[in-house]
């Protein structure tokens, strides 16, 4: 069986299933130029999440499992703690489905490791995040035949890497954004006090967990920090694995766990695993946000608050990061003493970083008035489908 449009959900994680199930139901319910529109999911679990956005057009797209057999999943649990060799395997299993696709949406690069040259399926990129890490602008990117960016400001830094040209780039906004209520804003704690989000990184070098996040909630949990709650939502990938490993830093580190003594303390809040901490209930209830390198901070910015960053890698010479324009937009402090020192005064210095706060959310995210992202996304999917413009092929 031959797909028209395949969206790949390839991930035992659900953090990038926002990113493009939404694009998926705009096309079911705006159309798809009569073309069949398919999920294809790793597991059950990332079906429901997929179902879960789709609502009732989840009974109008095909749907096509991507589990592996049974021998094969249980001879990858152990590697599969180190390394994501289970997504790597699932696209080499279903390769041939994949690659019979006229387009392949994927929220990853690694689908392309599986694809039979250009001319055959067309691959469409919507990145998870528009975070500004090196790894956004990684050269294999610029095999896919179109790249549906969120903002400017990754179009712009694209072109100027060298990574695609501008005509393989479409500027959408943000799909995700689409798929939530971004007026809501929760109440999770009993009290009044202000409300602090600490969203740190996986990564092994650029993450703040490893050294600094600990004595961070070491101090949530002592008198002076209880004057203020904490919500402590890391990235969702890091407390998949114990040892984390960066190919791209040739380094690995063992992730710190959870103390009983955050766990017993009253404001703080611990989520290591669940929905919330990809469908935004967290950065839309915080009244300030603490991170490193994660994209969420975008999500946070949709409604501008005070931010606070923790540095754990410019000064390592191993580093080849660039500059954070998020960085600008708030405090910067080099460990969990300076950060908690930032904390008091937080608000009232957010009016000197508000302006920069929104320049650069609207250079990171794109919006345009009674044209959603989700639909902006759907049309240039159309669009390369039946080879319309500069890219994709003639129907």
């Amino acid at each position: 069986m031959a797909d028209d449009i395949l969206f790949l959900f390839n991930h035992d994680a659900p953090h990038q299933v926002a990113h493009i199930a939404g694009i998926a139901r705009a096309m079911v319910k705006t159309g798809a130029d009569g073309r069949t529109v398919t999920c294809a999911v790793a597991t059950p679990a990332i079906r429901a999440r997929v179902e879960s956005i789709l609502g009732s057009a989840a009974g109008q797209v095909a749907w096509y499992d991507m589990a592996l057999p049974g021998w094969l999943e249980a001879a990858l649990a152990l590697p599969n703690k180190v390394a994501p060799v289970r997504r790597l395997m699932r696209l080499r299993h279903h390769a041939g489905r994949i690659n019979a696709a006229r387009v392949v949406v994927s929220a990853e690069r690694t689908c392309l490791s599986i694809r039979e040259g250009r001319g055959k399926a067309l691959f469409a990129y919507v990145p998870h995040g528009a975070g500004d890490r090196m790894v956004s602008y990684h050269p294999e990117k610029g095999g896919f035949d179109l790249i549906l960016v969120s903002g400017q400001k990754t179009a712009r830094e694209m072109v100027a890497r060298g990574v695609a040209p501008a005509e393989r780039l479409r500027v959408i906004g943000y799909p995700k954004f689409d798929t939530i209520d971004l007026a809501q804003s929760k109440h999770l704690f009993p009290n009044g006090n202000p409300v602090l989000v600490y969203n740190p990184h996986f990564d092994p070098l650029l993450s703040s967990w490893y050294d600094h996040g600990p004595a961070l909630l070491d101090w949530f949990a002592s008198p002076a920090g209880q004057a203020y709650n904490l919500i402590f939502a890391p990235h969702i990938m890091l407390f998949a694995k114990k040892l984390h490993v960066s190919l791209e830093y040739r380094t690995a580190r063992l992730r710190p766990d959870i103390a009983p003594h955050w766990q017993s303390a009253a404001n703080i809040l611990i989520d290591t695993g669940s929905a919330a901490l990809v469908d935004m209930t967290y950065t839309l209830a915080a009244h300030a946000y603490i991170g490193d390198v994660s994209s969420q901070v975008y999500e946070f910015l949709v409604r501008p608050r005070p931010l606070l960053f923790l540095d754990a890698f410019s000064h390592d010479p191993r580093s080849r990061e660039g500059a954070y324009p998020a960085w600008q937009a708030g405090d910067v402090a080099r460990d969990a003493a300076g950060l908690a020192a930032l904390i008091p005064g937080a608000w009232q210095r957010h009016d000197a970083f508000r302006a920069t706060q929104e320049a650069i959310f609207a250079d990171t995210v794109s919006h345009q008035a009674g044209h959603p992202a989700v639909q902006r996304a759907a049309q240039a999917l159309r669009d390369l489908a039946a080879g319309r413009g500069a890219i994709g092929r003639q129907a």
